[in-house]
């Protein structure tokens, strides 16, 4: 499972895999672009960099941070390019993404859906028995890795759409997680 944090400056990324119970980390890191490129550049450099990670670690599927409002909007839009281009990498490598919101992410690595970078990445340490703590990036990616797989252990991804009634209509496939 390869998780993405995007980003237009840092752009993290962490593979975790899953056997039985046990999440092991394999690999994470940081796509470090700066500020001092045009947008255009960086998004190229994250694209390029984005594509040689999958290549190298052949992930089966992607989990990615959702978009959240943000106060800035010019600070929203350039994530949204950063997001627009980790899902055309992702799809072009033909791997099925998946999205979960930032709250939903510290709640299932920390508790609580209001942790702060630092209880995040130190989560990820313990939780993958890592040596040291890692970039809050790289960290965010990790634990978006980490929430999916857990999501998976507890149930399959789709939805069951239910009618008044209570009834059950259809099980439909659903990759959008909140």
């Amino acid at each position: 499972m390869l998780g993405l944090d995007p980003g237009t400056r840092n752009f993290g990324w962490g593979i975790v895999r899953r056997i039985g119970t046990r999440l092991t980390h394999l690999a994470h890191g940081v796509i470090a672009v700066g500020d001092d490129r045009p947008l255009g550049k960086r998004l190229v450099a994250i694209e390029q960099a984005l594509d040689e990670v999958i290549r190298r670690h052949s992930p089966v599927e992607v989990s990615i941070e959702s978009l959240f409002f943000a106060k800035d909007a010019q600070a929203a839009a350039k994530l949204g390019h950063a997001r627009g281009v980790a899902l055309l990498v992702c799809t072009r490598a033909g791997l099925d993404a998946y999205e979960y919101a930032p709250t939903r992410v510290k709640r299932s690595v920390t508790g609580t859906g209001r942790a702060d970078k630092s209880q995040v990445a130190a989560m990820m340490k313990v939780l993958l028995g890592l040596p040291e703590t890692p970039r809050s990036d790289a960290a965010d990616a990790l634990a978006i890795a980490v929430t999916h797989l857990q999501g998976r252990a507890l149930s399959a991804t789709t939805k069951t759409a239910r009618v008044a009634g209570g009834g059950l209509v259809a099980s439909i496939p659903f990759k959008r997680a909140r």
